[in-house]
Formats: structure tokens, sequence, C-alpha cells
């Protein structure tokens, strides 16, 4: 039974057809998801979808590539939203300077004060970093809080850094294309109880399916190049990463 721990049920084009992945989910062993906002609107959609199944829940923030207009009443309407009941994290957030749309000092500004209320909650992180790992590090230990690195694509050596201040690493899509040393590398070395495992749907499709529209039902794909690369049962990858999940994010 698996834990995508990071989906975009809120965003189109699955949000229109949401009940459909949904049973694909189920029916594929995704017994548990996460749906994750990047802004005011998506974080509302995530409650609301959180709020229609039981084994949903969300997480609500603002990301660096939709925080430039960003304001403190802005900031206030994601603290409120962290006190309802299937809010779990704070996320996605984080510095993105790939798309470097957003001034770096805006995106910092905003992500240590989302850091802020994280940790006035007591929920975990979820982190986008892009091009970013340095000063997201920075910033991360800084806070001393703790989280979810999400679709890590880093080192093994900067997971570990990562890892000792915290986080728990979740694998995407990426560990399953055939050129991914890195993504690869992590899967095979990194210590068992910080893994998780998530789709990022409706992107980052997994081998074999990559070029087509992701979906939480995907899940498993990431499950088994991660049990293939460490010699392992895929039940037993899929067992770990349910209770690693559980534990950072407190379901019990």
């Amino acid at each position: 039974m698996y834990f995508d721990t990071h989906v975009h049920l809120n965003s189109s084009p699955l949000y229109e057809d949401i009940d459909t992945y949904i049973e694909h989910a189920l029916a594929n062993g995704v017994n548990e998801m996460m749906v994750v906002g990047f802004d005011l609107e998506t974080s509302r959609k995530a409650i609301e979808i959180a709020n229609q199944y039981a084994f949903i829940y969300a997480a609500v923030g603002i990301g660096p590539n939709d925080c430039k207009e960003t304001t403190d009443e802005d900031l206030n309407q994601i603290d409120e939203m962290l006190a309802q009941e299937k809010v779990i994290a704070l996320g996605e957030v984080g510095l993105d300077y790939y798309w470097d749309e957003v001034p770096r000092s805006k995106q910092q500004e905003v992500f240590s004060k989302q850091i802020e209320l994280a940790k006035k909650h007591n929920v975990p992180l979820v982190i986008h970093s892009r091009d970013a790992l340095n000063d997201t590090y920075e910033l991360l230990k800084a806070g001393q809080h703790y989280g979810i690195m999400h679709c890590y694509s880093g080192s093994y050596e900067m997971a570990q850094r990562f890892i000792d201040i915290g986080f728990y690493i979740s694998l995407a899509g990426p560990v399953t294309f055939k050129n991914a040393r890195v993504p690869k590398e992590v899967a095979q070395n990194i210590n068992l109880n910080r893994l998780l495992i998530e789709t990022d749907c409706p992107y980052l499709t997994p081998h074999p399916y990559r070029g087509k529209l992701n979906e939480p039902a995907n899940v498993m794909y990431i499950a088994m190049e991660i049990a293939k690369l460490r010699n392992m049962e895929i039940e037993d990858v899929a067992r770990i990463t349910t209770f690693n999940a559980k534990r950072v994010l407190g379901i019990k």
C-alpha cells in the first residue's frame, strides 16, 4: 500500500476529472496521498479535496514561483488554513533559481516567514528547491525546523546534510529515467528510514509512461525502481515509505 506524499489533484487537468484519478490510485494500491498547494487558490482546493476524502490530506503554502506579489495578508490566510484539521503540512515552499522570475530576495523573505508559520503550527515543511540547494539548506538550518525535500534532485552528499537538520528525502519520477545517475545514487544509498516516494503529478511522469499525463497511480513505478536499485521487494519499499510518511506528517 503506497502513500503518495505529493500530488496536485488541485491543478489542471487532474482537478477536472479528480474522481477518475482517485479511483485509479485506489485500484493500484495508493491508499493515502497528500494534495499540495503552491498559492492561495491551490491551497484552498487542497483543503476542499482533503475534506471530501478520509485518506487524502492537505498541505498549504505559497511557492517561490508564485510569491512575487505575496503580502503579509496572504500569509495570514495561510496561517488560518494551517489551523484546519486536514491540513498537516506547510508547502510547497522554498527557492527556485531556475526560472528566476521572482527576485531571490523576495523568495527568501516569503520562505523564511513560512518557516516560522510551520514552527508556530508544528507541522512539517514541504520544500521546493531548484538550482538553489545551498541557499535552501542555509535558510532551513537557520530556521531549525523539519520536513520533506520534495522531488529531491541533488546529490547523495547534499541529501545527507538535509537529513542531518531534520528532513526526509522524497524521490519522484526522475529516479526511473534511464540516464538519471544522481537520483539513482540517492535511491541506492539513502537511509531507508528517511526515504519517501511521490509522483508530483501531473508532472514528471515516470518511465515507462514518460511524456504522458502523470497521476497518483504511477507512484508504484517509483517504488519499483527503488526496489530494483536496492535489491528489495517492492512491498517492503511501500511499507517503509508509508511508515516514514506517516511519521513525518504526524498521522497515526
